[in-house]
């Protein structure tokens, strides 16, 4: 990226000047990118020198792996005017990875109003929707015509600084429907703002979790969403570029996990983070390793008499591998999008049996041929060919039911079926070849 050398050109000459002019035209999210791909060291000299400074957007673009130590780098007063200008969602997902004593001074620094909103989000549960919701919405009695809405938005001095929806709320402070901003603009002046309200309308507790909502959100193509209390009363929206990032998340967690490298894992952790948390992963991999080993060592002898099925081993382990970790990424996917439930489970399963043997035999026949032809031994052939297809098949059965199986029990599906599933394809490969061998060969 030429314009991250000339930056660090910049910092490393001092030339405060250069870097307000390379940094200032950029948009937040990219000044978060060149904060995010430097040292630390670099970064800190960059903050001392561009005057152009941190703001609020800029704080709640920057990765969280950084966030806290860039806020440690700056002056009280520039934290504070910068998380005034943020709506209160943004402050508290800042608040959220930050310790106790910088979150103090953080919220000290807040007017009581939105103080107050702050640590009233900060009590929900954490990853749940009143975490997830700004404070500042845009409502109207459910009896108003557009007329009155407008003239009311016109002469409002608190409105939030983007929304979507107008929410209908009853005396109750329920919300019973919202409508939106062009529907408003386009229709009559005594035209009723029930007449003109969304289908789309659903609300969401303050207590579910985050996932849901982003699911409600992707689902039904929603562009904000009330939130309410147990009461049913109105305390915040959720809008969708919240939603969006819950749902770039759980990707990118998902992904992390299915990798065994954890799931908050990033390249601004540092060696000894990286180590923890990768480490744990590695050792499991080692026991599994081992079970595959013991089950190599029942047939040493075997072995030791057809040398050449050392060689085999591996292409019979690696194709069962490769075929469970095909069917365990989908039906990951499906879990996380609801898209596999027990309603269709068995379905899918049927299918995945399927696509096991069908592959299985495509490539048996292969096989088989290249033990017949290649090696000239016919009976080898054959083991390859059986132990092919007993794999494979193997393989895309446990690729989905361990997933649903570890979703049944409650955990994540993406964290650990990865390993269960080669641990499978390993033992069951490795046994059902040497123990053909054993049975046809000797």
């Amino acid at each position: 990226m030429e314009r991250l050398g000339l930056v660090l050109d910049a910092v490393e000459a001092g030339d405060a000047a250069r870097i307000d002019s390379l940094l200032d035209p950029l948009h937040a999210a990219d000044v978060a990118d060149i904060l995010e791909q430097i040292s630390p060291a670099q970064r800190e000299d960059l903050l001392a020198l561009w005057h152009g400074g941190v703001d609020g957007e800029l704080l709640s673009e920057i990765d969280d792996s950084i966030r806290e130590s860039v806020i440690e780098s700056l002056p009280e007063a520039v934290v504070a005017e910068a998380m005034r200008e943020l709506d209160t969602d943004d402050v508290v997902d800042i608040l959220e990875d930050l310790d106790e004593p910088a979150q103090e001074k953080i919220l000290e620094a807040l007017e009581d109003a939105d103080r107050v909103a702050v640590e009233q989000a900060l009590s929900y549960p954490e990853y749940s929707a009143g975490r997830l919701m700004q404070r500042e919405t845009v409502v109207a009695p459910e009896h108003w015509n557009v007329g009155e809405a407008i003239d009311w938005l016109r002469s409002s001095q608190a409105l939030p600084d983007q929304f979507y929806h107008v929410i209908l709320i009853d005396p109750r402070l329920r919300p019973v429907a919202y409508v939106t901003l062009g529907r408003i603009l386009s229709a009559p002046r005594d035209t009723p703002l029930r007449e003109i309200a969304e289908e789309s309308f659903r609300t969401v507790r303050a207590t579910d979790p985050e996932a849901d909502v982003a699911w409600i959100f992707n689902q039904y193509h929603l562009i904000s969403c009330p939130v309410v209390d147990q009461g049913g009363r109105l305390v915040g929206v959720i809008t969708i570029d919240d939603a969006m990032n819950v749902l770039d998340e759980e990707h990118e967690e998902d992904m992390l996990r299915l990798a065994r490298v954890g799931d908050e894992s990033s390249i601004q952790d540092g060696v000894w983070e990286t180590v923890k948390s990768r480490i744990p992963w590695l050792f499991v991999n080692l026991i599994t390793a081992n079970v595959s080993a013991l089950v190599i060592g029942l047939f040493d002898g075997t072995i030791a008499q057809i040398v050449i099925l050392a060689a085999l081993m591996p292409i019979i382990a690696s194709m069962g591998g490769i075929a469970g970790t095909q069917s365990l990424t989908i039906a990951v996917r499906a879990l996380a999008s609801r898209d596999l439930t027990g309603a269709n489970a068995m379905r899918v399963v049927r299918r995945e049996a399927l696509v096991g043997v069908v592959n299985g035999l495509s490539f048996a026949v292969l096989m088989g041929a290249v033990g017949w032809f290649v090696l000239g031994l016919p009976m080898l052939g054959a083991v390859l060919a059986m132990a092919m297809i007993i794999n494979l098949c193997v393989a895309a059965l446990a690729g989905i039911l361990v997933p649903l199986a570890m979703d049944r029990m409650g955990f994540d599906p993406a964290l650990a079926s990865g390993t269960f599933v080669m641990t499978v394809t390993d033992v069951v490969g490795f046994f059902a070849f040497l123990g053909l061998a054993s049975v046809l060969l000797l």
